[in-house]
């Protein structure tokens, strides 16, 4: 099977054949962000994560505490399941829940994508994880991943894409979640964590697995 990494380069070299001037002018945007250390403020390893309460595709609302009773929660920011990346990392995390749960954990997957009929029939809802919506991206931005997306990218995703995220986000229509993991002990502590602004680049199942191994 093929890790996550291969399959994302995978996408993003076919991106880049697909659409050259598009993909160069990602490439100028990540270097930008990264040049002014966009994801410099989402907590550290050891620090007290943010409790909250969100509501799941049903609109129940879950709380953080309640899940950190029951051991370690892994925290997987994504944009929505409109995006392909983000899908082929759910899909990959679903791939090994059975080991992640087998370690104690709860994984919590987090968009700002509305709890609507729509998401209930989306491939991620389906998912055996927990997803959560986070609609005005208030939880990205106490964890420090909160992400004003640039206008080329906008323009993309209104022109190219025909996606209305001001609807699809119940009014946020340009602050996503910059692509972010982090596990959280049940004290609540970060213990591990890995944020990167490159939206085409996620963390591996197996990098998360190995530090739930070390926590347990």
């Amino acid at each position: 099977m093929k890790t996550l990494k291969e399959q994302t380069d995978a996408k993003i070299a076919a991106g880049r054949q697909a659409k050259p001037q598009f993909m160069q002018g990602v490439d100028e945007i990540i270097k930008k962000a990264k040049a002014f250390k966009e994801g410099e403020h989402a907590i550290k390893v050891g620090k007290k994560a943010p409790n909250f309460e969100l509501p799941n595709p049903n609109s129940k609302l879950i709380e953080l505490h309640n899940l950190l009773e029951k051991g370690p929660v892994v925290i997987s920011f994504y944009r929505g399941d409109w995006c392909p990346y983000c899908n082929l990392q759910l899909r990959a995390l679903q791939a090994r829940l059975d080991d992640i749960q087998a370690l104690g954990a709860t994984l919590v997957a987090i968009s700002p994508q509305v709890p609507d009929g729509s998401m209930t029939k989306s491939e991620i809802s389906q998912m055996e994880f927990t997803v959560l919506s986070d609609q005005d991206a208030k939880v990205a931005a106490q964890y420090g991943v909160a992400w004003e997306v640039p206008e080329f990218l906008m323009e993309h995703m209104r022109v190219d894409r025909n996606l209305d995220l001001e609807k699809i986000n119940n009014g946020n229509s340009n602050i996503l979640p910059i692509p972010a993991t982090f596990i959280l002990g049940k004290d609540g502590l970060v213990k591990w964590s890995y944020v990167n602004v490159d939206y085409r680049t996620r963390s591996e199942p197996d990098e998360i697995i190995e530090a739930l191994k070390k926590l347990s």
